[in-house]
């Protein structure tokens, strides 16, 4: 998936309240993902922006959080869950912090539209890109059923019942 933003930020554990380090990434999907360091090995935990998230806040918003020893309150970053629960994060400036809530929003509104690629078009290994191009492919979920085809799905289905109906009931009618 393709990644939107990543970096170091600190973490307010939930049940001490300490302070930790963590690696974070963002990808367009929506999953906001911290790991113990910046090798990605050992996920710390996800957070699924695109369903859960229903707010962040930043700065002064966050109330009753004091940052880690020797940041200001402007670095402090708190994505309030839909469950009534926080992630309460700091930043290493106010403006990483304003780029995080931005970045964390954008994921979070952005619907991930996926277009197969066109005839002739699709990426092979040493062909179709330039040098230091990243390409991300992406493949579009074969169960998602688009609002024509649900239409579509349901005229045929009221049609297929009334007549079905019609020679089953029939019989009942004499």
């Amino acid at each position: 998936m393709a990644l939107v933003k990543s970096g170091w930020l600190w973490r307010q554990s939930s049940i001490l309240r300490r302070w930790k380090r963590n690696w974070f990434v963002l990808y367009l999907d929506g999953s906001l993902v911290y790991y113990h360091d910046e090798t990605q090995r050992d996920m710390d935990g996800r957070i699924h922006v695109k369903y859960s998230c229903r707010d962040v806040r930043t700065g002064l918003e966050c109330r009753d959080v004091q940052p880690p020893e020797g940041k200001s309150r402007d670095c402090l970053l708190t994505v309030v869950l839909r469950d009534g629960s926080k992630t309460t994060l700091c930043a290493e400036s106010k403006d990483d912090a304003v780029a995080w809530k931005m970045a964390v929003l954008e994921a979070k509104s952005t619907p991930v539209r996926l277009h197969p690629p066109k005839e002739g078009h699709g990426l092979q290994a040493g062909a179709g890109g330039a040098p230091g191009v990243t390409h991300v492919i992406v493949r579009e979920d074969p169960y998602r059923v688009s609002g024509d085809q649900m239409a579509l799905g349901l005229l045929a289905g009221a049609a297929t019942g009334a007549a079905l109906g019609s020679f089953m009931w029939m019989p009942c009618w004499f």
